[in-house]
């Protein structure tokens, strides 16, 4: 489902390499970079550095700036790599971001989530279990530690009569408003997406309500909120990313941080149903809203990667 436009007659690697060794030529690097597949831009990556002996991110890092520097680095960037980065990120004083280390759990397969936390022992030289954990405490510890430690089931199986008593489970748990429950956290953060969906279909079909709805009880509670978004992101992540989306490019001043994130890790996955739920849900399409919002090298950089024509 992604909507990245690679080239059918892409050059060799070493020609892209030597391509983006020569200045600053923003119009270029889009056209490369926003057209290679993530093995392609590791290849370049690696082409680059035995050829000149530096990392191109660090050399992009010196040529460009602002926000369409951070995009073009972050794409870069291999997937898992990038993963690593923005969780770290998330884990800063000023930087620190519940909502993004969620994101990531809760938007990646078992096994990119797991390649995530190779390449976060990689780099950082401890482990994001550990650095989540420092930097939470009580009830969103509970419940993102053991989302980033998650390895889930990807199969499709589904065991009907553990939907229907989970569904109990969770509805009495919410009815009581125990929000943080051991059990609501162990089906949340343990059971497979397919799991998970039986026994919230389940959830709506007995008792009347789908499971967000009842958890919107108290709209002030950041913890609810952040637990509605886990649920979203595991069931429905188009729909979540769509809402990131709306709210960075309709807010007083966009949030270029949240625009960048989104397109970057997205664009390569399931940006197809992403556009198609944002124009269903605002009535335009998502090329206009970041055409309209941004503008010059950064524009074209996001409109490259969602896989725009003409706007």
């Amino acid at each position: 489902m992604a909507t990245l436009r690679v080239p059918a007659d892409v050059p060799a690697p070493s020609e892209d390499a030597e391509q983006l060794r020569w200045g600053t030529n923003e119009q270029l690097i889009i056209d490369i970079l926003a057209h290679r597949n993530a093995a392609q831009r590791d290849s370049i990556r690696r082409t680059y550095h035995e050829a000149y002996g530096k990392d191109l991110l660090k050399s992009l890092d010196e040529e460009l700036s602002s926000d369409f520097e951070r995009a073009v680095v972050l794409f870069t960037l291999d997937p898992a790599e990038r993963d690593a980065y923005l969780a770290n990120e998330s884990t800063k004083r000023f930087t620190s971001s519940n909502w993004i280390i969620m994101e990531i759990a809760c938007t990646r397969s078992s096994h990119e989530l797991f390649s995530v936390r190779k390449a976060y022992h990689a780099r950082y030289k401890k482990s994001l279990e550990e650095d989540v954990a420092h930097h939470t405490k009580g009830d969103y510890r509970k419940l993102l530690v053991p989302l980033v430690s998650a390895f889930r089931y990807e199969g499709e199986e589904v065991n009907m009569r553990l939907a229907k008593s989970e569904a109990k489970i969770l509805r009495d748990k919410i009815s009581d408003k125990h929000y943080s429950d051991e059990e609501v956290i162990r089906i949340v953060t343990t059971r497979s997406k397919a799991q998970l969906n039986a026994t919230l279909n389940h959830y709506n079909t007995a008792f009347g309500n789908p499971i967000n709805k009842d958890l919107m009880a108290d709209s002030d509670d950041e913890f609810l909120e952040l637990l509605r978004a886990a649920i979203k992101c595991l069931t429905v992540p188009e729909k979540y990313f769509e809402k990131v989306l709306r709210k960075a490019i309709n807010k007083l001043g966009t949030d270029e941080w949240a625009l960048t994130r989104v397109v970057t890790t997205r664009a390569e996955v399931d940006m197809v149903r992403i556009k198609e739920e944002y124009q269903r849900r605002n009535s335009v399409t998502l090329e206009k809203a970041i055409a309209g919002d941004t503008s010059g090298d950064y524009e074209k950089m996001l409109l490259a990667l969602i896989g725009a024509g003409d706007v």
